[in-house]
């Protein structure tokens, strides 16, 4: 039989409906194939999951109980505010550290498709190089997960968005390896979803 044509209004019902294999018989990987595809392309499903978890990072400027120390707090780096600007309280920064290092915890394993950064104005030279890793080992910090992608450079204050294919994990880290540096973003933004809400796998 030829496959429905479905609209976005049914798509994101029809992810819902475990019916559909049954009444689809040997059209089920077609099915799979379709709606994965049109709910990658229209969105649904995928937000910035970074804003529901919670961050870490090397070392904190300043310290914690130092008059800066909020400045430079890690959870300001996923609050959902873009200020690229560090006195305005929204970016995270570390110390002068070796290889320094920042991860969100997104609570459970997610299906990353593309993760957002936003640069400091201040030194913006200090994040190029950088590797973006995805994964669901804290060994090492999580810096030994896989690379999702180098930031090879940014300008003050711009963002940039990064394609991870669909990788999979519960942490998202950023670090500058092999070099004594600060590490100063102002916004990790994380795009996927749970990996248990994956809609089929086939």
């Amino acid at each position: 039989d030829a496959l429905p044509i479905y609209t976005r209004k049914h798509l994101s019902n029809l992810l819902q409906d475990t019916s559909v294999t049954k009444r689809m018989n040997n059209s089920v990987a077609v099915v799979c194939v379709c709606v994965m595809l049109f709910t990658t392309a229209l969105g649904i499903g995928v937000e910035n999951v970074a804003v529901r978890g919670r961050a870490t990072m090397s070392s904190l400027l300043g310290g914690a109980s130092a008059n800066i120390g909020y400045l430079g707090h890690a959870m300001n780096a996923i609050d959902g505010n873009q200020n690229s600007d560090y006195y305005q309280g929204s970016c995270a920064h570390t110390h002068n550290d070796m290889s320094p290092w920042y991860r969100v915890d997104l609570l459970k394993p997610h299906i990353v498709q593309y993760i957002t950064i936003t640069n400091t104005n201040t030194a913006p030279e200090r994040i190029n190089g950088a590797e973006i890793l995805i994964g669901n080992s804290l060994d090492n910090n999580g810096n030994n997960n896989a690379r999702c992608a180098v930031i090879s450079g940014m300008t003050s204050g711009s963002t940039q968005t990064y394609q991870c294919n669909e990788m999979v994990g519960r942490y998202v880290n950023i670090i500058i390896r092999n070099r004594q540096d600060y590490l100063t973003p102002c916004e990790v933004q994380v795009f996927g979803y749970p990996e248990e809400e994956k809609p089929c796998s086939c």
